[in-house]
């Protein structure tokens, strides 16, 4: 493992400092770009650097063939390689990536048949999926070598990486220089986060929203929350009991748990929740739900029925209605909550909140705060 992944980390050194692509081939170039640009499909780069460092590894392993149920001897575990060598890499050099294995995407999971450039990956914007078999098939014929098709995609990820850092450092510059600024009220704040959660691909802010919601006044109610989970992380996989696991300050013991809901909360929720609970050893008092659409009459009531049968008080409560009135509650920690919620935004991975998503923000909020 040290030896791979010392040849990979100069391989990665060479694609930092190189200006020039390492594939002569203009179309093989430009689909190699097209993977790593894609905003919303990020699972074919993980898929492609794994595939290469198994090459690379192994000259012996059939490029096509990342997974060990084929059963040939030139067969290997894709996920394997991915876990191992390309997680870290990403995380080190923080690159635009997914962070979770490839191999656990619906298009490249559980399958027991080589790659060919016939092969049917379902997904969306399957023209992608057609190119990520078309690269390792030309690996495979010995058109493009596995070494210069990883260093190629590190290359454009780093600069993809530094592109994206720029525009963000360029909106945060403006924010800070604007001469007339002023800080947003309670309810402006509310229309910011309003117009931030209408963006495409928003279902991880009310999670961030809550957590900064709570980091802004712990110190006043004794209350902490713990680490983040990944956004795609599902709980039986963390050992999780919610979204957002709330603490007192010196006690690891779970008090409240978050579950964020970006559809109608139902019964069976309320169910699994409480099912959830019940085998856990943990004395949870507040299980909430936060959505973001509306709540049914039947189901609250449902949930408020659960107190008188189980001591465990279960909420559901909309996501606008439960941050304004945290905020005029804690008016004076409003700046606070609004700072804490940007810098989450910005530290989550692209994955989770992609980059349209953070710049929109920051314009946002940039816009929201200049004077008219």
């Amino acid at each position: 493992m040290k030896e791979l992944m010392k040849i990979l980390e100069n391989f990665v050194k060479v694609s930092t400092v190189e200006t020039k692509s390492f594939i002569s081939d203009k179309d093989l170039r430009s689909e190699i770009e097209d993977i790593c640009r894609n905003i919303r499909i990020k699972a074919p780069i993980r898929f492609l650097l794994s595939c290469c460092s198994a090459k690379i590894d192994n000259i012996e392993f059939d490029i096509r063939k990342p997974y060990t149920e084929i059963g040939d001897k030139d067969s290997y575990s894709g996920r394997s390689y991915d876990e191992k060598y390309i997680q870290t890499i990403i995380e080190k050099y923080n690159l635009p990536c997914n962070s979770t294995t490839a191999f656990l995407t619906p298009a490249f999971r559980n399958r027991n048949s080589t790659l060919t450039t016939d092969t049917e990956l379902v997904g969306r914007q399957p023209e992608l999926y057609k190119a990520t078999l078309m690269l390792i098939n030309e690996v495979h014929n010995g058109n493009l070598t596995a070494e210069n098709l990883f260093k190629e995609t590190i290359r454009i990820l780093i600069i993809l990486r530094e592109e994206n850092n720029e525009r963000i450092k360029q909106l945060l510059d403006s924010l800070k220089d604007s001469e007339k600024s002023v800080a947003l009220s309670s309810e402006q704040i509310v229309i910011l986060l309003k117009q931030h959660l209408a963006c495409k691909n928003s279902s991880r802010l009310p999670v961030l929203i809550v957590a900064s919601a709570y980091t802004s006044v712990s110190d006043l109610i004794g209350e902490k929350i713990k680490p983040l989970q990944s956004h795609n992380a599902a709980d039986k996989q963390t050992g999780a009991y919610g979204d957002i696991e709330i603490t007192l300050i010196n006690d690891d013991n779970i008090v409240t748990s978050y579950e964020m809901k970006s559809k109608r909360v139902i019964k069976s929720d309320i169910e699994i929740a409480i099912k959830k609970i019940r085998t856990s050893k943990l004395n949870i008092d507040n299980y909430i739900f936060i959505t973001t659409e509306s709540i049914d009459n039947e189901v609250d009531e449902y949930a408020r029925s659960i107190y008188d049968i189980s001591s465990i008080e279960i909420s559901i409560l909309d996501c606008i209605g439960f941050i304004k009135h945290f905020l005029h509650f804690f008016h004076r920690k409003r700046t606070t909550f609004i700072d804490n919620y940007q810098k989450l935004i910005l530290a989550e991975p692209d994955s989770a909140v992609n980059q349209p998503l953070k710049e929109a923000f920051l314009a946002l909020r940039k816009a929201a705060e200049v004077e008219k």
